[in-house]
Parts: C-alpha cells; sequence; structure tokens
C-alpha cells in the first residue's frame, strides 16, 4: 500500500513539473519568436526603405504632372505619353518592392521559407483579389483590350481611361465622376473601346422624320450638318443609313448619322452642334418629325369641326 502511495505521489510529482516546463516552453516561445523576427530584419534599412517609397511617391507625381503638362501642350502625342506613364509606374513599383525587400531583410534560406508560407496564407486568404488585381494589371498591359487614353465603355460607366494601376483602372466619366474599378472585373466582363488607342472616335447619332416626309432632302440635310461642325475628322467617312422603323405603333423613317470626331473629348460637343444644326433645318424645310401629333391632331380637328358644324347649324334653326 505504501508503494502504491510512493507511486502516485511520484506521478504526480512528474506531471507538476512537466506542465511547468510545458507552460515556461508556450510563455518563452513567443519571445523566441520575436527574436528571430528582430533578426531578420535590418532595422538600418528599413528606415532606408522608408525614405526610397517617400521618394519614388514624389519622383512619380512629379513625373505625372510634367506628362499632363506636356500632353496639354503636344495633343497629338497624349496617348502615347500616357502608355509611357503606365509602363513607366509599373516597372519603378517592381523595382521599388524588389529595392526595399532587399534592404529591409536579412535574405536567407529561413527567410525565403518565411516569405514563401505568409505568401501562400495571403494568396489563399486575405490578399487573393489583390494578387489577382495585380495579375489582371499584367495581363491587360500585355493583351492591351484597352489603352489609357480610350473612351471606355465597362459596366454601364462610360469615360476616358485615365491610368491602369497595380490594382484598379481609374475612369473618369463624362460628369467629371472618378470611378476606380479593380483590374480583375476586365477579365470576365465585356468592354468596349470607342477609339482604341486612336484620338479620333466614331459617333452615331439617330434621327427620326415621318414616313411621308422628304427622305433625300433630311438625309442631305444631315450630312451637311456633319460636314460643316468644327469637331468633324473628315479623313473619315460621313455616312447616313436610312432604314424603316415602327415608333409607337406607327410607322417612320430613322436615318442614322456615322461620322468620326477629332478627338474623344468632343464628342458630346459634336451631338451637339449637329442636333442644334439639324433641328434648324428641318424646321426652315419643312421636314416634319417622327410623330403623329402634326398629322393626327389635324385630323382630330377636323373631324371635331365636321361634328360641331351640325350642332351648331341646328341650334341655329332653333
Amino acid at each position: 500500500m505504501s508503494r502504491h502511495l510512493q507511486r502516485l505521489s511520484t506521478l504526480a510529482i512528474s506531471s507538476v513539473f512537466t506542465s511547468g516546463l510545458m507552460a515556461q516552453e508556450l510563455t518563452e516561445a513567443p519571445q523566441i519568436a520575436l527574436g528571430q523576427l528582430s533578426e531578420l530584419i535590418r532595422w538600418s534599412g528599413v528606415l532606408s526603405s522608408v525614405v526610397i517609397v517617400i521618394g519614388v511617391i514624389l519622383a512619380m507625381r512629379f513625373v505625372h504632372n510634367i506628362i499632363q503638362q506636356i500632353s496639354e501642350q503636344f495633343v497629338q502625342r497624349r496617348l502615347l505619353l500616357h502608355k509611357l506613364e503606365t509602363i513607366l509606374q509599373f516597372a519603378v513599383y517592381i523595382a521599388t518592392t524588389i529595392v526595399v525587400f532587399n534592404i529591409s531583410l536579412r535574405v536567407d534560406e529561413r527567410v525565403l521559407a518565411l516569405i514563401g508560407g505568409t505568401l501562400a496564407v495571403a494568396v489563399g486568404f486575405g490578399l487573393k483579389d489583390l494578387v489577382a488585381s495585380f495579375v489582371a494589371g499584367l495581363i491587360i498591359m500585355i493583351d492591351r483590350p484597352f489603352q489609357v487614353g480610350d473612351r471606355l465603355s465597362f459596366d454601364e460607366q462610360y469615360g476616358d481611361v485615365l491610368s491602369i494601376g497595380l490594382r484598379s483602372v481609374r475612369l473618369k466619366t463624362l460628369n467629371d465622376d472618378i470611378v476606380t474599378i479593380p483590374n480583375n472585373k476586365f477579365l470576365s466582363d465585356t468592354t468596349v473601346s470607342g477609339n482604341f488607342g486612336e484620338l479620333d472616335m466614331h459617333v452615331g447619332m439617330d434621327f427620326y422624320i415621318g414616313y411621308d416626309q422628304n427622305v433625300a432632302a433630311a438625309r442631305a440635310v444631315i450630312e451637311e450638318a456633319a460636314a460643316s461642325s468644327r469637331y468633324i475628322h473628315l479623313p473619315r467617312p460621313i455616312v447616313v443609313l436610312v432604314e424603316q422603323t415602327v415608333l409607337d405603333n406607327y410607322v417612320a423613317i430613322k436615318l442614322r448619322l456615322k461620322a468620326y470626331v477629332l478627338d474623344t473629348r468632343y464628342e458630346k460637343l459634336f451631338e451637339t452642334d449637329v442636333n442644334l444644326r439639324v433641328i434648324e433645318a428641318f424646321g426652315q424645310k419643312g421636314i416634319k418629325p417622327a410623330a403623329v401629333l402634326h398629322r393626327h391632331l389635324n385630323a382630330t380637328e377636323g373631324e371635331a369641326a365636321r361634328i360641331a358644324e351640325p350642332v351648331a347649324s341646328e341650334s341655329n334653326r332653333e
């Protein structure tokens, strides 16, 4: 019996001692990990990295301002300058990341293993969207479905591409709103580029006239209005297509103008200019719009007059 009690006391003492060692190891584990991490970091390089990052950001802003000023002076080279700025931005950011990594950490097998594991976890969980956007940005740069300066239509957004960044594309709408779209969105959705790297852009405008109106005269008016606009790009053809259509249960004539504007920035000014010219010319030539108003109302008034005549004659007789 005494031997059994001695064994139990010995086991209890050993378990207490083992649990104490485990608690001490758990307490010292974070300190060891922090110590290893501090050994991997070059604290003098961290300060240099901060200075380098701030310098790169300021330098890229300075380059952006210079390119904006040059683009305003040399409009014909505006798109080329923006493309070069985007390529330079990608190259500088990637080079800065590599430099900061090298001077901030002591690169050895432990660092590579630590970074590899961290990147695997980050890609799998927290940074998967960011990495997907970064890869999509590289694909956009290589495949070039659109370029900086293009007039873009994407997911109910319509405007000019201001920049193609590492994470997103910035779009300036016609209402002067800045829209930020992640790069990975462009890999799965349809994108429409109005000019695809060119300054001039196709503009389509629809005009409707009555079925009984002079179609040839209306077509000539639209062609002249487009050709005489200050925003037209005359080296490209001006075409007016004619087709019959049905509007609100009555037949009308649709005339579609296909022309090219000098610069994407003049799209709405061109449309306004042509519309004003066509409306004025249609009024002078008596070309009426595709509506039943000028016929249906006249007919209704005539019918009302015919109905009112017998009623008036009968009242006079009485």
